[in-house]
């Protein structure tokens, strides 16, 4: 009960001091985008209702109290694989590690390729022939703790970077998330705040040709962060050996948008085959409800776990991700 007042009281301080008042949305006031994009399958399925669903490895980019759920397997990992339209690809890669029955550590990379763009001046608004490479990357350390058979919390610290042409940015971000099994009809809830950070200045050069010479701009506003705090909520409304059927809810509040609902539903037939989806609302991104399955496989060393998850969104079209996880 200690755990759970200090968990309350925890979600009431962000509250407090993350969401605006309604009709501020602060609509790109942030930089850092690509850490908004949800890299496991498992979880767009459901359409992205998954914090207190979080027992896998996905449970590193959403909520690392999730890792506590693993099961005993000293080691996993993951290798998931987001693909956008006009050749823009996502990339996530995740392994933990267990330290004993009641702590994890784990570490994860997410790089977020936009392919080559061609370099436009104001006098060739068609290409100058020279192309750039933006690059945006995440590299994370996690850290999941059982407190009691209830109660458990998870820290990441992240170390985030993007490059732009001749410009770059770099920061240290942090998450934090708790996880609480409520005990009464196999329900739970869960609090995550992401992406928490100072805001930082961009260093390098952008030329800017003229008429009569070429002026390098070096000045740059700060960039803040992308903050995000999530509630969740999950049921277990079905947990026999052969049927499983999980209802979540969640909240998700940023700083830098508005205010989005979501629901997802999952079902296991002896925890083998499983078929997802959810809807998210209150947003513009999604267009229809998403969809997804997964296949789990026992084996002799450990455990196989593949995922597909299906989203179409308006203005990006089809957004397809994959993901293969595996426990030894």
């Amino acid at each position: 009960m200690r755990w759970l007042l200090l968990l309350c009281l925890y979600a009431g301080m962000v509250q407090a001091q993350l969401l605006p008042s309604y009709g501020d949305s602060r609509t790109a006031t942030t930089g850092w985008q690509f850490l908004k994009v949800v890299p496991d399958a498992r979880s767009a399925g459901m359409g992205e209702a998954f914090l207190a669903v979080a027992d896998d490895m996905g449970s590193v980019y959403w909520n690392a109290a999730g890792l506590s759920k693993l099961d005993t397997s000293r080691w996993h990992t993951m290798l998931a694989h987001t693909a956008y339209p006009a050749s823009i690809n996502q990339y996530y890669g995740a392994l933990a590690w267990r330290l004993n029955s009641n702590t994890l550590f784990a570490g994860s990379l997410q790089y977020f390729d936009a392919g080559s763009m061609p370099v436009t001046t104001e006098f060739q608004p068609a290409g100058n022939g020279m192309t750039f490479h933006p690059v945006n990357m995440a590299l994370g350390a996690s850290w999941s703790q059982v407190l009691t058979d209830a109660f458990s919390f998870g820290v990441t610290l992240k170390y985030v970077r993007e490059d732009i042409a001749d410009v770059h940015n770099q920061n240290m971000l942090f998450d934090l998330g708790f996880r609480y099994d409520i005990g009464i009809a196999r329900t739970r809830f869960a609090v995550a705040l992401t992406n928490f950070g100072f805001n930082t200045t961009p260093d390098g050069s952008i030329p800017v040709l003229s008429i009569t010479d070429t002026t390098v701009i070096v000045q740059a506003e700060d960039v803040g962060v992308p903050t995000i705090f999530r509630l969740g909520f999950a049921w277990d409304a079905l947990a026999s050996e052969t049927h499983q059927l999980t209802a979540a809810a969640q909240l998700n509040h940023p700083t830098d948008n508005n205010e989005t609902y979501s629901i997802g539903l999952e079902y296991g037939w002896k925890k083998l085959l499983f078929v997802r989806s959810g809807y998210q609302f209150a947003t513009d991104l999604a267009a229809w409800p998403s969809f997804g399955f997964g296949v789990r496989v026992p084996r002799y060393f450990g455990t196989v776990q593949l995922d597909y998850g299906f989203q179409y969104m308006n203005r990006l079209g089809t957004v397809n991700r994959i993901g293969l996880q595996l426990s030894l």
